[in-house]
């Protein structure tokens, strides 16, 4: 684990217990088992969905994107803002946000397999 992803133990702290596991050159970070944010180049990034984007989008922050075949391919996940860094009541906001966003996305994802 990098130093960046062990510091966001700390960050997360009011939240709750976090885990970090390494994916496509960067790191899930979980929490209940479950994906809310990804780290790729030591920018952390949260999960969104239609309930949580507008957030993300007045903050002014974009999605990652990556490049894939010469197409760059979005993810729902946003950039956090730096403020997370610095107040942990609104860094547990931010990432309970996301959590929520995680929590239906998985819960779509049983809908249509039944």
């Amino acid at each position: 684990m990098s130093d960046y992803t062990d510091h966001l133990r700390d960050v997360f702290e009011r939240f709750g217990p976090i885990t970090a596991r390494r994916m496509f050159g960067g790191y899930g970070i979980y929490h209940d088992g479950l994906m809310f944010a990804l780290v790729a180049d030591e920018m952390l990034y949260l999960k969104a969905d239609n309930e949580n984007v507008g957030d993300f989008v007045q903050e002014g922050l974009g999605p990652f994107e990556y490049e894939k075949g010469g197409k760059f391919v979005q993810l729902s996940y946003y950039q956090a803002p730096e403020a997370v860094f610095e107040d942990d009541e609104l860094a547990a906001t931010w990432a309970r946000r996301s959590f929520e966003a995680a929590l239906r996305a998985q819960a779509g994802k049983r809908r249509t397999r039944n």
